[in-house]
């Protein structure tokens, strides 16, 4: 009886979270740029996720955002719509074919080439010469071996009131698991001690999709 009523509760807890991951459907634009990622092996942020980056930018009313990863189009076309309509996204990719899907799924989302800026490269060889103070919010979803350098350069880049977030901030499970010693998990944990224990920080972490962990930059 006892594993019933423990294989019950998981089971509600899953249809719980599959619910909230659906609360706000993807319309076509979205649904055709994520199976374009998931195709190529990118990755983009799940539904939920993406929602919660549109209320973030919507809620500082975000002009200037940096994402490093573009998720094929999924998370700009999230961070855009919470976006004042001249907003511009500066969007950091290694890979060009996935800048180029993520412009596919601007366009096939109505959104003016006008409002993005695409930079080729490697992130912590890029991030550097983006201009100090100058963003409302930096979206990181790349290297997971790199998101503590991601933060350090976020940071910089962030006017005070300016949100950073990571998501697969949870990393499929691995996280709250401390058997999990492989550089990508443990990456992750490093970021969270880093913005947990940054008294310039307000930290959050959502566990939305695949974990999304943010924090406020104070004043």
């Amino acid at each position: 009886m006892r594993g019933s009523r423990e294989e019950a509760a998981i089971d509600a807890r899953e249809a719980t979270r599959a619910y909230a991951e659906d609360f706000l459907p993807e319309d076509e634009p979205l649904l055709n740029a994520r199976r374009r990622g998931e195709e190529v092996g990118a990755a983009p942020i799940g539904p939920a996720g993406g929602a919660a980056l549109r209320f973030l930018a919507t809620l500082i009313g975000a002009r200037t955002v940096v994402e490093v990863g573009s998720g094929c189009g999924v998370s700009g076309v999230w961070l855009m719509r919470g976006m004042p309509k001249d907003g511009v996204l500066t969007s950091v990719d290694i890979e060009p074919d996935n800048q180029r899907l993520a412009k596919q799924a601007y366009r096939e989302a109505g959104l003016s080439g006008f409002r993005t800026r695409m930079i080729s490269g490697p992130a912590l060889e890029v991030l550097p010469r983006l201009t100090d103070g100058a963003y409302d919010m930096v979206f990181c979803d790349a290297a997971k071996r790199e998101y503590p350098g991601y933060l350090v350069d976020a940071l910089r880049l962030l006017r005070p009131g300016g949100v950073v977030a990571f998501d697969n901030a949870l990393w499929h499970d691995r996280v709250a698991d401390a058997d999990r010693r492989d550089p990508e998990t443990e990456a992750i944990r490093e970021v969270h001690r880093m913005i947990r224990d940054d008294d310039r920080l307000v930290p959050l972490l959502m566990p939305v999709g695949d974990g999304l962990l943010c924090a406020v930059k104070r004043d």
